[in-house]
């Protein structure tokens, strides 16, 4: 165990404001401690002698010194308790008391000072604003909830009391046991990243389940959880999705890549399995507690009953993984094993009359299948078909093959004893047969993170000088944006971008087109027009007879457009080959709990009517750079679809990569869109830039 073993696992336990007062929270904690706990239980509250048949305590500085304390006293009196706990060496504190940051103005300003007398005495502060703690391994409730959890391996966080108390009742009713649960309330100094990084050290906890409203640091979160998540599986439901992120941002990357995509990534990268809801999140965590990992994505599917059969079938195409296709060998054992009017194709269907026997050398046939990585057993019960004899039949076939095998022994009180048989040695009995299926796809899908290789990023030589001189521009400006004029940026960091110059005359935007061999490129430059071909302020293939005119004309569509917006100049530029490119936007969006979010895709005119895109969280190595390639639709056209030239996609990788580095190297880059990145045979090249500056983080 970790450094939080004591908030666990304390042989003590003191409850700051504790009473027997009917109603009260204070008795309400103290009340569910007495009922299992194991250690001894302190109270404290200066108006009682004696609590619920327990010696009081005035104060904390006349009480034993106690492992955990768990405080419950008004708001106004919490920081002085608090206080008071380190000054007596406690070092695990729970803030059960509300009031704080969630009430705003001088509840915030009072969970400040919580945060500050934790840092004084190093302490874990769970809460405040919490519902409290349990750890059955000590028989340790905490908590002021109706109910204390069953016995298991199952270690739950929530940032909803509410929820904690209504999973818990519908849990015992299932019988799913916890390990540890935390209500982690306002987060106030013990965040998700700390439990995790805790249960990941806890060899009695198989799975780590959570709902979480948000991630403080997301970057924190995703590097703890990838170690994790090497030997332990993370499940989480994350709610309050939001375009609040999108609509706040200026560029395409912001206004494609909202919050909500960088939890996506971010929880991806981190390797955590992403529920949609409740009932996906236990289905998973059951699935994820008591079963090998599949060796494939092969699912058999073993029924007595031909609908059900077909719905499981459905539900795997819905998921990662796919209906296993037997071999020849194996058709021929069931043709022979199975009665004529048997389906011997996958699903099997061994009809209504199936017995035991049946059930069992069917099972046996599939696991046998060097194709099947899974099995669901599907069965609607029959007078034939003993639910506690067909479990022993499952359980001997799991064990014999090491595949694992998942139950929908469909019934009401026929099926519940078979289930507890069944729970008992980590085999999942679903009502619905998608749910079962969901359990198998949470264990292909936690193999998967946990074969995945991950890369450490790239350092590449830069020069970090030459690109702070660049961004430092923007402390003279009135505007914090910066555009084409700082494309010497992303060749400070080892970008290509075309030849050329920003110009400010007519006849220097001549003299520099005439020093470019072939034609040019023209565009306005101004921080104020995002959309340059859309009002005419573009120009390409001009002959440096024509860039005289083309000067003035681009001007004055600009002027004419937006009288009042800031015209840098002109930028003349070489011309780049489209014709055998693809044009791609490579972007970052400066997320507020996971940092900057990368996104690659098709750019151009195209970025935002089709929105194909992929995101990471930087820092980025070359595999995810090269997985946020192949994760678009239009990959096929950078690797040469029909017939054409393929793009040097090693470049553009590499380019992705460069970028991240410049986003990860200077934090007070909060937007930026290379758009278009034309990538080609020969290489790529950068050819319009756009980013918003942070100027009190230079």
């Amino acid at each position: 165990m970790g450094r939080l073993a004591e908030l666990f696992r304390p042989e003590s336990v003191a409850v700051i404001g504790a009473t027997d007062r009917e109603g009260a929270v204070g008795r309400a904690i103290l009340e569910n401690l007495q009922a299992d706990y194991t250690g001894e239980i302190v109270p404290v509250n200066p108006k009682r002698d004696e609590v619920l048949g327990l010696e009081c305590y005035p104060g904390v500085e006349s009480a034993p010194s106690v492992d955990l304390a768990v405080v419950v006293v008004p708001p106004p009196i919490v920081l002085e308790s608090v206080r008071e706990l380190g000054k007596a060496g406690t070092k695990n504190v729970v803030v059960v008391t509300a009031g704080f940051s969630e009430t705003g103005g001088e509840g915030a300003e009072r969970e400040r000072e919580l945060r500050e007398i934790a840092d004084e005495y190093d302490l874990n502060v769970v809460g405040p604003n919490s519902l409290g703690i349990m750890s059955t391994a000590v028989g340790m409730n905490a908590t002021f909830g109706p109910e204390n959890a069953r016995e298991g391996s199952i270690s739950f966080m929530s940032q909803s009391g509410a929820f904690i108390t209504a999973v818990l009742d519908w849990a015992n009713e299932q019988k799913i046991g916890f390990r540890d649960v935390v209500s982690v309330g306002n987060k106030s100094v013990l965040d998700e990243t700390d439990f995790v990084d805790e249960w990941g050290d806890d060899p009695d906890t198989d799975v780590v389940i959570g709902y979480l409203e948000d991630i403080d640091d997301g970057q924190a979160f995703i590097e703890t959880a990838r170690e994790v998540t090497d030997e332990t599986p993370i499940v989480l439901v994350k709610s309050g999705r939001t375009d609040a992120g999108a609509q706040a941002a200026s560029s395409h990357t912001g206004a494609i890549a909202g919050s909500e995509r960088a939890y996506e990534a971010g929880l991806e990268q981190a390797g955590v399995i992403r529920a949609e809801s409740v009932q996906e999140l236990f289905d998973s965590a059951r699935a994820l507690s008591g079963l090998p990992d599949p060796k494939s994505d092969g699912v058999a599917i073993v029924t007595n009953a031909g609908g059900p059969g077909v719905l499981t079938t459905d539900a795997v195409g819905d998921s990662t993984l796919e209906m296993a296709d037997f071999t020849d060998v194996t058709i021929d054992r069931l043709t022979e094993a199975m009665p004529d009017e048997a389906n011997v194709y996958n699903p099997i269907d061994a009809i209504g009359d199936a017995d035991v026997d049946r059930f069992a050398e069917a099972l046996e046939i599939a696991l046998d299948d060097p194709n099947v990585g899974s099995a669901v057993v599907v069965s609607a019960p029959t007078a034939v078909l003993p639910y506690d004899e067909l479990s022993e039949v499952v359980i001997e076939k799991r064990d014999t093959y090491d595949k694992p095998v998942v139950t929908c022994l469909m019934g009401g009180e026929r099926a519940r004893a078979a289930e507890d048989v069944l729970r008992d040695v980590g085999i999942p009995n679903y009502f619905d047969p998608s749910r079962a299926v969901q359990g198998l796809d949470a264990l292909a899908r936690y193999r998967d993170v946990r074969q995945r290789a991950t890369d450490d990023p790239t350092a590449f030589d830069v020069d970090r000088e030459r690109a702070r001189e660049i961004l430092e521009r923007t402390k003279d400006r009135d505007d914090n944006r910066l555009g084409v004029e700082s494309m010497d940026l992303l060749e400070a960091y080892g970008i290509p971008i075309p030849e050329g110059e920003i110009v400010d005359d007519p006849d220097r935007a001549r003299e520099v087109a005439q020093s470019i061999e072939g034609d040019v490129v023209m565009k306005i430059v101004s921080p104020d027009i995002s959309h340059k071909s859309d009002i005419g302020g573009v120009k390409v293939g001009v002959a440096d007879d024509d860039v005289y005119d083309a000067y003035e004309e681009i001007v004055t569509r600009a002027r004419n457009y937006q009288p009042d917006a800031t015209i840098v100049g002109i930028q003349v530029q070489e011309m780049v080959d489209l014709e055998s490119s693809t044009e791609t936007i490579v972007g970052m969006n400066r997320d507020p709990q996971f940092g900057p979010l990368l996104l690659f895709g098709l750019g151009g005119i195209f970025v935002e009517i089709l929105e194909d895109t992929s995101v990471r969280v930087a820092p980025i190595g070359e595999g995810d750079a090269r997985e946020m390639i192949d994760e678009i639709q239009a990959a096929p056209l950078l690797r040469g679809a029909r017939g054409r030239e393929p793009a040097d996609v090693d470049e553009v990788v590499e380019t992705i990569q460069r970028l991240s580095q410049l986003v990860t190297d200077f934090p007070s880059i909060l937007e930026l869109d290379v758009n278009p990145l034309v990538a080609g045979p020969d290489g790529v090249q950068a050819i319009d830039l756009r980013l918003t500056v942070d100027t009190e983080k230079l």
